[in-house]
């Protein structure tokens, strides 16, 4: 990308203000994550990237339970998964999962990616078919971040 030489002057030249913004917006996180993949788009040349998302819903219509991620680059990350806790135990968080690596599968997806606590459920991703890829000892203090790392074939798993 070219940079024409008056922006560039007036890059130089602007003086910055930082300012604490501790809670920025749901749209703020939004215009974030616009830019990082425009920018992720243009160095990689994959401009794939797909919301990717399951909701279960009780008979009010009310979210009990959510996967939520995207697909991008052949690959995907679950960013969100949660079952409401006088939920958890029907098979929702198996069913929502399942749903979730059926349709990264469907967009070419080769691997799925997930972080979970130590005091969440990666046993229920490793027995989904998930591996341990890392883990980060003190986030938050006294408990472990999981990495896991799903690879797809083309067969049903």
């Amino acid at each position: 990308m070219v940079v024409p030489d008056i922006i560039k002057t007036w890059a130089d030249d602007m003086t910055i203000q930082l300012e604490p913004q501790h809670a920025l917006s749901p749209s703020e996180i939004d215009e974030i994550e616009d830019r990082l993949y425009e920018h992720n788009s243009y160095v990689t040349g994959c401009h794939d990237g797909q919301g990717l998302g399951f909701v279960v819903r009780d008979q009010l219509g009310r979210m009990v339970g959510v996967a939520a991620g995207y697909t991008w680059a052949g690959s995907s990350e679950l960013k969100q998964m949660w079952v409401d806790k006088t939920y958890r135990g029907r098979g929702y968080a198996r069913a929502l999962l399942k749903a979730f690596v059926t349709e990264a599968r469907s967009r070419g997806v080769r691997r799925i990616w997930v972080a979970s606590y130590d005091f969440q459920a990666p046993g229920m991703y490793e027995k989904a078919g998930f591996k341990r890829m890392a883990e980060f000892e003190g986030w938050p203090e006294g408990h472990i971040n999981v990495l896991l790392c799903k690879t797809l074939s083309d067969q049903e798993d």
